[in-house]
């Protein structure tokens, strides 16, 4: 049987880890790591590091061979996106563009390269929203004409098990979301003993 081939965005390695377990046996994986809105750059370098130490990791295990589709930093990108909403609470409209750009760029990628489908890791998380997620990705396959996968990870306990596999395979699970603003509203919002960590 041939599997169609996916594009998934990765948000970071310890999402991904549940995600790709998930669908390894339905589809032929290439992840994008494609994440403009994470500051500072050597957080970002950090993250990129720890998805290819897992994808490395599988491949050792032969759980399976997944490659990683290289994408350059562009954090400025971010920024035009999303000036004027700045100030924009963590989960609100700052995001809906942040998770747009990241997608759109996921679509046109897996259009130019032969992808069957794309898709992303975002709705592992707790605290992104799956249908918001699902309904830009919608409107992205309506306009670019490549299928989204329409998913809610997070259900049967795929949060859980991906922070089971991200503490199995000691992979770096980081303390805020990604852009420079959730993490000073993070900040603001933390006790000062908790300051000290970020």
């Amino acid at each position: 049987m041939n599997k169609k081939k996916i594009l998934l965005h990765s948000c970071c390695a310890p999402c991904s880890t549940a995600v790709i377990e998930r669908l390894v046996d339905e589809f032929d994986i290439t992840i994008l790591y494609y994440n403009p809105n994470i500051y500072p750059e050597e957080e970002y370098l950090k993250r990129k590091n720890e998805e290819l130490k897992y994808l490395k990791i599988l491949k050792e295990k032969q759980v399976a061979d997944i490659s990683l589709l290289d994408h350059d930093y562009e954090a400025e990108m971010f920024y035009r996106a999303v000036k004027g909403l700045e100030n924009e609470r963590e989960g609100g409209a700052r995001c809906a563009v942040c998770f747009r750009l990241r997608l759109f760029e996921t679509a046109k990628l897996a259009k130019q390269n032969g992808f069957d489908v794309f898709g992303t890791t975002l709705t592992v998380s707790p605290h992104k929203n799956a249908e918001l997620i699902n309904f830009i990705g919608k409107q992205i396959e309506n306009e670019l004409g490549i299928e989204f996968l329409v998913s809610n990870f997070k259900k049967q306990n795929g949060y859980k098990r991906s922070t089971e596999l991200a503490k199995e395979n000691n992979l770096y699970r980081q303390n805020y979301c990604g852009c420079e603003f959730a993490l000073k509203q993070q900040m603001a919002e933390a006790p000062e003993s908790l300051k000290k960590i970020y």
